[in-house]
């Protein structure tokens, strides 16, 4: 369902131009629908504060519900940004203030790029509790993305994320424990993930936390966890949200840290993402890369346009069904005010009551 264009947010303009489903303001408020108000508190870099938008925004606005979407982006200020990140915040960014006198119906946290050795040292930490402890008061539900999952699961929970031998970065497959669950109510019983992280909280912290694990890898671990509540804390840890080039930019980032010096080895393949033959491609262009270095040349540009048309994107139209899923919950559960707070003792799985009580 549609979209609504409630800013001149450039991500509005770039969505329609793909072909989305997105609506202007004044024709949404002649429309006799339900809206619904969702939060995305972005933490990301600068560079990635945009990308990251369309991202999250595509797949609210591709979900089937009979709802008009208003997306209100907020970050939160102890984030270091540079000039360019601050006009874009300030220009078509909302305060955190205005979010909690106005309400939302859902919040998504992103991710954010972390350099202190813990969490707790980061400037976003204490900003983030606030947030966090403020919807879960008054959101119906919020869904934490990678490193918010990390961060919540070490400041709700007492689980502290561990670091992985190497990054864990590619494309998994992964299996739906638990089909009763409504998160994954008709979603395909197996699926990919995209996946880029250095660290992980594992399956045992979840259950140790008395979270329900959903959604599972062999080799990447847990992606889908909820709450004990079944449904006011969602977490993703991995990154079903990416493009089909997410990956390919992310892989052309770390080529130019090594260029840079700022790694020492070239960076290896993001695994099950790249065909063999592109592989070999790209293998070719390594060995143009460091000869380069070594006679202080120019280094050759990736060939991008050449890679972009094999990649596969094998995980966005699940994406699409667990999103879909959780709007459809929300949709079930909030007051047409959403101003009132989320109600503790209603089953987030059975809104009706019909069960008795709220499931554990």
């Amino acid at each position: 369902m549609p979209l609504v264009a409630n800013s001149d947010l450039p991500a509005f303009a770039r969505l329609r131009e793909e072909g989305g489903n997105i609506i202007p303001r004044d024709a949404a408020l002649h429309q006799d629908i339900r809206e619904l108000h969702i939060g995305l508190l972005n933490m990301m870099p600068d560079a990635a504060l945009a990308a990251t938008e369309r991202q999250f925004f595509r797949l609210v606005g591709e979900s089937n519900q009979i709802a008009q979407f208003y997306l209100h982006p907020f970050t939160l200020e102890e984030l270091p940004r540079g000039a360019e990140g601050r006009a874009h915040i300030e220009r078509y960014y909302e305060s955190f203030d205005r979010i909690r006198e106005e309400g939302l119906d859902a919040l998504i946290i992103t991710g954010a790029n972390v350099t202190a050795p813990d969490l707790s040292m980061e400037p976003f930490w204490e900003p983030l509790i606030r947030v966090i402890d403020w919807a879960w008061e008054n959101v119906t539900s919020t869904l934490c993305s990678c490193l918010a999952t990390h961060a919540v699961m070490q400041f709700r929970y007492g689980q502290k994320r561990r670091r992985l031998p190497g990054k864990r970065w590619g494309v998994f497959a992964h299996r739906v424990l638990d089909r009763r669950h409504p998160l994954v109510a008709g979603v395909n019983t197996r699926f990919d993930v995209p996946h880029s992280r250095f660290n992980e909280v594992f399956r045992e912290q979840f259950l140790a936390a008395g979270l329900q694990v959903l959604v599972e890898s062999p080799q990447a671990g847990v992606h889908l966890a909820v709450s004990e509540d079944r449904f006011r804390l969602v977490f993703f840890q991995g990154h079903p949200e990416y493009d089909t080039i997410s990956l390919l930019k992310e892989y052309k980032r770390e080529i130019h840290r090594f260029v840079a010096g700022e790694r020492a080895d070239y960076p290896p393949f993001p695994e099950n993402y790249f065909r063999r033959r592109y592989q070999a491609v790209l293998e070719e262009h390594a060995d143009q890369v460091r000869a380069a270095l070594r006679a202080g040349r120019p280094i050759p540009p990736l060939p991008e346009a050449l890679l972009a048309p094999g990649l596969d994107n094998t995980w966005h139209d699940t994406a699409e069904a667990v999103i879909n899923n959780w709007i459809g919950r929300v949709y079930q559960i909030t007051h047409q005010d959403r101003r009132l707070p989320f109600k503790p003792g209603i089953d987030p799985g059975d809104p009706l009551g019909l069960s008795g009580g709220p499931s554990t």
